[in-house]
């Protein structure tokens, strides 16, 4: 903590449901996705209009559920040491992606949404940081000379959102650059940047500001879509976060895990992330399927990929990335095995959205978080207080991940109640087990009395293809 005065808050509730309530009425509360978000996958795609028409089309025929395609260079792209980076100067590059307006528009018809990308900050070689330089809404170092950070190889100024004139200038950009062109999302990204000796126009220290930025930067985004009058239908997804970003954040995302199996920094990291964003007020959470980072020798394997797509089906988002090596890295259209599973993987996913509609409803009504630790509805069951990695999807699903390289079995626990092994339908009772869970048949179990009963039996009808 830093800083001199604090308001402190403590509260208490019978349950956890209850208290996850009090937590999120105080923080605030997410506001609703737009359905076509969780109702298929989101592609990530670069390098241009004719790669993403290319690859959605193959995917399509092979009957994949697309309902967006996420380009993060649509405004260009260097490449560094780390790998392929991107142009930070917030507007559609024509070179790389020709026709990408009209483009938008044709995938509009078919129920394809395009998303972009964004940050706070302003690459020093590009065009906008030139005008919010000449306009004086750029952070200060303690030289009184502009901030520019050194992001890996370039430097960047920082948009000054204490500002109100610099705040409305990056909000009218998004609308203008973004809303105005059909874009219908984006990657929200850092936010946890800013530098703790920045001089900021409201006076804010900057040891303070550090951990008001990220709410600031999602209240940027947010007024941008209520300025547009768009709430509910753009969606735009983030990975810093802190007290008050709840009401201001459509999504949030893991951030960029490894490519690997590690407990640290791989898959099974993304578990233990979303339930505890869950009980600090951020309901709705995905992670990039397969991962990002791709450093020291490591890349996304095939495996890795088909099991982060196993997980990630039965999270509320079907989101896949390419990665910061893309070239070193296995992609959902890799072979075409892949292509199938990813298919599948679509279409299961797609049929779990009336359940997955009715548990973001949740989240913005009472903040009740989509994925949830199993003591949030067995409190009385001590051994759900032990559980790590696996979780709820909503009250009526139980979900342990393969996150172990070249395993097909996992461990899972069933509270006390009735449960239905999703592929099989077969019933199974409460306890410790040890389950098969090859490529394309993850451990997951739902209440045999769910309302959404026939949701499931669906699944188990249709899904189960993948291994017939």
């Amino acid at each position: 903590m830093w800083g001199s005065k604090y308001d402190i808050t403590f509260e208490a509730a019978d349950t956890y449901l209850e208290l996850i309530e009090k937590l999120t009425g105080l923080l605030g509360r997410q506001p609703l996705l737009p359905e076509w978000f969780y109702e298929g996958a989101i592609l990530g795609i670069q390098d241009g209009t004719d790669v993403c028409i290319d690859k959605v089309t193959r995917l399509q025929e092979a009957g994949a559920v697309i309902k967006g395609i996420w380009c993060q260079d649509w405004q260009g792209v260097r490449h560094t040491s780390f790998g392929k980076r991107l142009f930070w100067d917030w507007k559609w590059n024509q070179e790389l992606y020709p026709g990408l307006d009209k483009q938008i528009k044709e995938w509009d018809k078919e129920g394809i949404n395009f998303l972009a990308y964004f940050n706070p900050y302003l690459c020093n070689d590009g065009t906008q940081f030139v005008e919010a330089k000449e306009k004086g809404y750029l952070a200060f170092n303690q030289e009184g000379e502009v901030y520019e950070v050194d992001f890996g190889e370039y430097l960047c100024g920082i948009v000054d959102f204490t500002n109100p004139e610099a705040y409305e200038w990056y909000r009218d950009m998004i609308i203008k650059n973004a809303i105005d062109m059909g874009i219908k999302g984006w990657m929200a990204d850092f936010g946890e940047y800013l530098p703790i000796d920045t001089v900021l126009y409201n006076g804010w220290d900057g040891m303070i500001a550090h951990n008001k930025w990220p709410a600031l930067w999602a209240k940027v985004n947010y007024d941008a879509l209520v300025e547009s009058d768009t709430l509910g239908e753009i969606v735009y997804f983030m990975r810093a976060g802190g007290t008050g970003s709840q009401k201001y954040c459509t999504m949030i995302w893991a951030g960029d895990q490894n490519v690997d199996f590690s407990l640290d920094d791989g898959l099974a990291s993304v578990v233990t992330a979303a339930l505890s964003l869950g009980m600090s007020g951020y309901g709705l959470h995905h992670s990039d399927t397969g991962g990002y980072t791709t450093l020291y020798g490591m890349k996304r394997t095939k495996e890795l990929f088909m099991k982060w797509t196993d997980f990630n089906t039965f999270t509320p988002v079907l989101r896949t990335h390419e990665g910061n090596r893309p070239g070193d890295n296995w992609q959902f259209d890799s072979d075409e095995e892949t292509i199938s599973h990813f298919a599948w993987a679509s279409q299961v996913h797609s049929m779990l959205k009336d359940y997955i509609s009715h548990l973001v409803a949740k989240n913005t009504d009472k903040g009740i978080p989509v994925m949830r630790p199993l003591f949030m509805h067995y409190e009385d069951d001590d051994r759900t207080y032990q559980l790590k990695y696996q979780y709820m999807l909503g009250r009526d699903m139980v979900v342990a991940p393969v996150y172990e390289e070249g395993a097909s079995t996992v461990d899972i626990y069933l509270p006390d109640d009735k449960w239905i092994n999703i592929w099989d339908g077969k019933e199974w009772t409460g306890g410790d087990y040890t389950v098969d869970a090859p490529i394309g048949a993850p451990a997951v179990f739902y209440r045999k009395d769910s309302k959404f009963k026939e949701v499931f039996e669906e699944i188990t009808r249709k899904g189960s293809w993948k291994n017939d």
